[in-house]
């Protein structure tokens, strides 16, 4: 007599994954998956790996104390050993440094265009240097897709590490009061932070024209700090007091406008010095992209910033505020 045994399914393996049937939860996977591309570290741009040797002319000797993870532990400020190192620098790296300290993140394509005059094989040699002696890192990251299709673009831009952030604190020359910057943080928002570098360019053209000495830039991660220390403090000393008036408060403090009973903060604040009797003044800038919903935008025309866009979020700002007419005309072209 003959039985007809079931084979016993065979099980997956904890590396195996059972293929998901045509349906919400195969496109809800597909969805996270390219998500997860999307939004993944940005990775280290191949060609500052392994450079040519190359003359380096014009050197500026630097002696600084830097941090060294490979030295004995002899505490500082920082946390990581001294190291004494000499640096014979070109003046270019040397603008590159400082650039980057004060702006956070730069995309190198702004730094070959502004301090290479466009010469990217001469930049490409000193970012590969700086990156050897650990004072960069150079990555890559996807730049802002705003609904459009097509392929991902990628963004190659510079940072400071540590060391380099402790080695433009040793060279000087900056303002004093300068807060410099080191570390890539929020890879989503490196497009738009990137380009805070070139609306500063043109506004410290006409600063600069009008008189303006001395410039100076304030990130928001410093102006936000700023004023939620000082909302918090006047809470501590009146907790019953209301919380509307406070804000209104501090944003008189520190000349900020106040708009639908919120604090604007610009992207970035440029202060300048003026001749003895005008003493210093400032101008707020913020950089605009095609997410900005049209009330924050009219928020932002009204707090009186000078607000830049690239022609690409121009464009598409232009259709969500086609009616306002007057907010168009605002927004300058990066």
């Amino acid at each position: 007599m003959r039985f007809d045994i079931p084979h016993e399914r065979p099980r997956h393996t904890e590396h195996e994954q059972t293929p998901l049937r045509p349906g919400p939860l195969a496109e809800i996977r597909e969805q996270l998956e390219a998500r997860a591309k999307e939004n993944r570290w940005p990775a280290r741009s191949p060609r500052y790996e392994h450079p040519s040797p190359a003359e380096r002319p014009h050197q500026t000797k630097i002696r600084a104390q830097l941090p060294d993870r490979h030295l004995d532990r002899r505490q500082s400020r920082t946390g990581l050993p001294l190291q004494t190192l000499e640096l014979a620098l070109r003046t270019e790296e040397q603008k590159v440094l400082t650039n980057i300290a004060r702006f956070r993140v730069i995309a190198t394509r702004d730094l070959a265009e502004t301090v290479y005059g466009n010469r990217t094989a001469r930049m490409e040699r000193d970012l590969t240097f700086l990156r050897q002696k650990g004072l960069i890192e150079v990555n890559t990251v996807n730049m802002r897709r705003d609904g459009r299709g097509g392929r991902v673009q990628r963004l190659e831009v510079a940072t400071l590490t540590k060391a380099g952030r402790q080695l433009v604190r040793e060279m000087s020359g900056l303002p004093e009061g300068q807060k410099l910057y080191a570390g890539l943080v929020k890879p989503r928002e490196v497009e738009h932070d990137s380009q805070i570098y070139r609306a500063y360019l043109k506004e410290a053209e006409r600063i600069e024209q009008a008189g303006g000495k001395n410039l100076r830039i304030e990130l928001d991660f410093e102006l936000k700090s700023k004023v939620q220390k000082a909302i918090y403090a006047e809470r501590k000393v009146a907790p019953g007091r209301d919380l509307t008036e406070i804000k209104q408060q501090v944003a008189e403090r520190f000349d900020l406008p106040f708009v639908d009973k919120s604090i604007q903060i610009p992207d970035a604040r440029i202060e300048y010095d003026l001749d003895q009797s005008s003493g210093f003044g400032h101008q707020d800038i913020e950089v605009l992209t095609a997410a900005y919903r049209p009330a924050h935008l009219r928020h932002k025309a009204q707090s009186g910033f000078h607000v830049y866009a690239s022609s690409a979020d121009r464009a598409t700002l232009s259709a969500k505020i086609e009616h306002d007419h007057h907010l168009l005309e605002r927004i300058l072209e990066l």
